[in-house]
């Protein structure tokens, strides 16, 4: 069951102008959490804003802290980046269904995929599945606008051991260009079953992936950023239509947010 607290917070960091990284003390949290699952985050005790705001689960360390990656975009998430060591925040969680991880098929390997703020949740999952299947090769694909925004965290993959393939949208970092095409270059000759994809990040770039992915008839993983006010599917304002059609209506909060990419409907025409 999910808890609710107020968290300390115990380090801010800022990996770019407008990306902050959050770390609280949430023992009960960072006990149950599981990767691919998210929290519902506020400012303190204020009620201004209103509304949490839901980010995944960034990291989980042993001492019980969390750590949260987020982008500054409204008001919400400006008042969380202004808050300090010391200070405490409002947290529901963890919340959602997140990630299988047992090993791929037919001896395969596993394959992160991650653009924008969706790269948050891989560094939980990658060290998850080190932990759990640690004979699996994983390969690593980072997508971003630009350099200042992916190579801290590309330079942190690594001290794990993997080594990210990156793409930038301006070039100033690894491939030019956008994430799917670098996997399509990258992967090229990886043909038939056993691959397990994760991804996370923007919706046109995981339905690119999840288009790839069933041509090659790989196995993949997404993780849906959706808004919500909740977190608990009472508001029904994350709903995104499966691949089913019709009234086949999928809720993130409960749901997902992570979904078989086969399970959603990709085309929002």
């Amino acid at each position: 069951m999910p808890g609710q607290l107020l968290a300390e917070i115990t380090k801010k960091e800022k990996i770019a102008s407008d990306i902050f990284r959050l770390t609280l003390q949430a023992p009960d949290i960072a006990a149950a959490a599981r990767p691919g699952q998210f929290v519902m985050l506020r400012s303190g005790r204020s009620l201004d804003p209103l509304l949490s705001r839901p980010f995944s689960l960034h990291q989980v360390m042993a001492d019980g802290q969390i750590q949260v990656l987020f982008k500054v975009i409204g008001e919400g998430t400006r008042r969380l980046a202004a808050l300090e060591p010391g200070a405490q925040a409002g947290v529901v969680g963890p919340l959602g269904q997140g990630f299988s991880l047992e090993a791929p098929a037919d001896n395969g390997r596993f394959c992160l995929i991650g653009g924008g703020m969706g790269i948050a949740p891989l560094f939980f999952l990658a060290r998850e599945l080190q932990r759990r299947q640690p004979a699996v090769p994983c390969d690593l694909f980072l997508g971003a606008r630009t350099a200042r925004e992916v190579s801290q965290l590309a330079e942190e993959f690594q001290l794990l051991g993997l080594k990210p393939q990156v793409a930038t949208d301006d070039g100033s970092l690894g491939y030019g260009g956008l994430v799917p095409e670098l996997l399509a270059i990258s992967l090229a000759n990886q043909d038939g079953p056993g691959l397990r994809v994760y991804c996370c990040g923007p919706w046109p770039m995981m339905a690119a992936v999840a288009a790839y992915c069933r041509q090659r008839a790989w196995e993949c993983q997404v993780s849906l950023e959706t808004m919500m006010a909740c977190g608990i599917s009472a508001c029904l304002g994350c709903a995104v239509q499966g691949s089913a059609g019709g009234e086949d209506y999928l809720h993130v909060c409960k749901d997902g947010p992570v979904f078989a990419a086969e399970d959603i409907a990709w085309s929002r025409e």
